[in-house]
């Protein structure tokens, strides 16, 4: 089932391999939040089941707790709490203990989140700004390089999300995440086909010059078209060295209009770039929020600072 999920098998799948509803496939991967739990294993320091089962044997034959103990190798104070903890010499069972051990076991262990609240609310300040929680792990790391006490992994925020009992992040903060379910889902899962949102007749984006497809020299900027409903579209730029968005609003989608567009959005790049810029109700505006937003969110690919970081540093080196 897991191996499935993590495939990226829908739950309808996944359910006709065991012949059962896809509900009830949903109920199992949704106690650890779609989360794979780790292969379990024993502590090294715990009793074996075979030592239990030779407990069992020497406490029929009479032996005493420190000569149980000597066989063993383990110290006294061992076999008495585990006959302590299982129904003392008379009511002692091998299996009975085996498995009340195996179970205490799975008690959940505090995550760092909840271990650390200022962390925590770091985090929960970055997600409400719409970051991802693998961005905000590589602008942890980037920005407390010295401090592991204030860094955590991606995963370690998605399993503090979706596996609510650890208690540090609200349920609300879900919604913040570029996927608003309720589990986690495998990147390999897909709804689409592959022809499905693709255009015919096209040349094909891989053709673009060489010096634009590495993405090492500034000044490329990529055009994009993003369809709305009621005939509604937004036209995006982005230039692809530093990732630096703007969206521009356009009433058709014919190209001198996009064009004439996206002409005009650039030619307000310079009033772009300085911080505190007074955004109104005006649609546009709204808009520039959002390329604001996106600006200034940290991206892998440039080491976890923000596109506008570094197109800032490409117009000052250009000065």
């Amino acid at each position: 089932m897991w191996d499935r999920w993590q495939k990226g098998d829908s739950l309808h799948e996944i359910a006709r391999l065991f012949d059962r509803y896809h509900t009830s496939i949903g109920g199992v991967l949704a106690s650890t939040g779609g989360i794979r739990p780790p292969k379990r294993r024993r502590s090294r320091l715990a009793l074996t089941a075979a030592e239990r089962e030779e407990i069992s044997r020497q406490l029929a034959t009479g032996h005493s707790i420190r000569s149980i103990a000597t066989s063993l190798g383990r110290a006294p104070s061992t076999i008495s709490r585990e006959l302590r903890r299982n129904g003392g010499r008379r009511r002692y069972r091998a299996n009975v203990a085996d498995r009340a051990a195996w179970d205490r076991a799975k008690r959940p262990k505090r995550c760092k989140l909840a271990e650390n609240p200022a962390l925590a609310r770091v985090v929960a300040e970055k997600l409400q700004l719409n970051w991802s929680p693998r961005q905000i792990a590589g602008w942890l790391k980037r920005s407390y390089p010295d401090d592991e006490s204030f860094q955590g992994s991606h995963e370690t925020i998605y399993r503090t999300l979706f596996i609510q009992a650890r208690g540090a992040l609200k349920k609300e903060l879900l919604q913040h995440l570029r996927r608003t379910r309720g589990m986690r889902r495998s990147r390999h899962h897909t709804q689409k086909k592959a022809d499905v949102g693709r255009i015919s007749n096209t040349v094909s984006i891989r053709e673009r010059p060489a010096e634009a497809e590495d993405r090492a020299v500034p000044g490329h900027w990529e055009g994009d078209l993003v369809f709305g409903s009621n005939n509604s579209q937004i036209a995006t730029l982005v230039e692809r060295h530093t990732r630096f968005v703007m969206l521009a609003k356009v009433e058709s989608k014919d190209t001198e209009t996009v064009i004439n567009a996206l002409i005009k959005q650039a030619q307000k790049l310079p009033r772009e770039l300085p911080k505190g810029m007074d955004l109104s109700t005006v649609h546009q505006n709204r808009l520039n929020a959002v390329a604001r937003q996106l600006n200034e969110r940290p991206r892998e690919t440039l080491n976890f600072e923000t596109p506008a970081e570094r197109f800032n540093q490409c117009v000052a080196s250009i000065d």
